[in-house]
């Protein structure tokens, strides 16, 4: 089977990836999965896992959202933010998901639905991929 790279860009680091055989990003509309001779395109990222598969293993990675750019020179993921799984901080995480449970459960406080729910769905996804 054939290989692929991966660069993955977030504002403040670059992690580069060689001989990817399989990579699986969080799409707006569901995660798709990418191989070797994937179709060309840019594809919208949400909140959530990203698999990476190559001959020395599998990586999992958290991310916040972003862009993937499918070349057929290489797979660029262009990221809000990225964390590897083992690098995950699980009590930052935690405390994260708590402050957010707390907005929500205290109507006086004033808070943007919509940015509660982002953050309730990123701490959750840290949770999540720290455990993988």
């Amino acid at each position: 089977m054939k290989a692929f790279s991966v660069e993955i860009v977030t504002p403040i680091k670059v992690l580069n990836q060689e001989s990817v055989k399989y990579i699986r990003c969080p799409g707006i509309d569901g995660s798709f999965g990418i191989m070797k001779n994937h179709r060309e395109g840019v594809f919208a990222l949400d909140i959530g896992e990203i698999k990476i598969e190559t001959n020395g293993g599998t990586q999992w990675f958290s991310t916040s959202g972003g862009f993937v750019e499918i070349s057929s020179e290489k797979v660029e993921l262009l990221l809000e933010s990225v964390e590897k799984s083992n690098e995950i901080d699980i009590k930052r995480a935690t405390e994260a998901l708590e402050r957010a449970k707390n907005r929500k459960k205290n109507p006086q406080e004033k808070v943007d639905d919509i940015r509660l729910e982002a953050s309730l769905s990123r701490a959750m996804n840290r949770l999540r991929v720290s455990k993988k």
